[in-house]
């Protein structure tokens, strides 16, 4: 099953939905990152959440980031997504390795530990705005749910998983989000409760070849869900040598002149998918000609 993601309503547009399957883009991600196990699982979460988040965007070119930062052996994971499904991101330290937790599975929350989540939503305004909570226990789902009630005002659940085979590639990946419209029904949002509190994981719907569709379904097909449309997803990094030239270009001319007077080649690689840009002298010295025009 390729990656998708669905869009959904409920209880007469009183509950908005979303559901994704993300197992090939996660397992891209590990590849390309050479992940541990508990790094690919909060990887593949916080992809998964922000592929949904990026789906609420309405503007073709709108970006959304989505950093987690704590005191865990992992430090924490940036993640990028646009409105039109694609998704990049990496964890700072991809090789941590953590015990089981006391439930016997990844213990995301030990290894990115205590911080904050930062929502950054770059609308193509003079200014992005900005949002950023405490986390809750850093295991992804959660501390989404949280940012949401806090920084939105908007009340949701959210349900991450990412299931990995015993030779450390992604089985499954996906998740779902519902959110609540003002004024909607008490008994509705009992009901709501109701099924979500009879759910034992994301992974085991996952795991049972239940579908993005099957899923909303499961959770809210008692209130009228109506499908309204699906989006392809991908692990995609928009990285060039012509981004990479911006870059160093605006480092300024000092630095630049620092680099070339080590008289040698420079690599400059990208986080999100590992490719590798090499500069010789003579090209940075033609960088740093635009460089000290910039400063002019």
């Amino acid at each position: 099953m390729s990656d998708y993601l669905v869009r959904a309503t409920a209880a007469q547009g009183y509950i908005r939905a979303f559901a994704a399957t993300t197992r090939e883009l996660t397992e891209q991600a590990r590849q390309i990152h050479e992940t541990s196990p508990v790094a690919t699982a909060a990887l593949g979460r916080l992809m998964t959440g922000g592929l949904m988040m990026g789906s609420m965007m309405k503007g073709d070119k709108d970006l959304l980031t989505l950093q987690m930062q704590g005191d865990g052996p992992m430090r924490g994971q940036i993640v990028t997504v646009n409105a039109r499904g694609q998704v990049k991101g990496y964890v700072y330290e991809p090789g941590v390795l953590l015990p089981p937790n006391a439930l016997k599975k990844l213990d995301v929350g030990g290894a990115i530990g205590n911080g904050t989540l930062t929502v950054i939503r770059d609308l193509g305004l003079k200014e992005p705005y900005t949002g950023s909570v405490e986390l809750v226990n850093g295991e992804v789902a959660e501390d989404l749910t949280y940012y949401f009630a806090a920084s939105e005002q908007t009340p949701s659940a959210v349900g991450l998983g990412v299931l990995m085979n015993l030779d450390n590639t992604v089985r499954r990946a996906g998740g779902f989000i519902i959110q609540l419209m003002p004024f909607i029904a008490d008994e509705v949002t009992d009901r709501l409760e109701e099924k979500l509190s009879a759910v034992s994981s994301v992974t085991s719907m996952l795991d049972a070849d239940m579908s993005p569709e099957d899923i909303l379904q499961e959770l809210l097909g008692w209130a009228g869900l109506e499908i309204n449309d699906t989006m392809p997803l991908s692990y995609h990094c928009d990285c060039s040598r012509e981004r990479v030239e911006k870059a160093l270009i605006s480092i300024g001319d000092k630095e630049l002149d620092k680099l070339i007077a080590e008289g040698e080649t420079i690599e400059v690689g990208c986080e999100f998918c590992g490719k590798r840009y090499s500069f010789e002298t003579e090209q940075l010295k033609e960088l740093r000609g635009c460089a000290a025009q910039r400063e002019r």
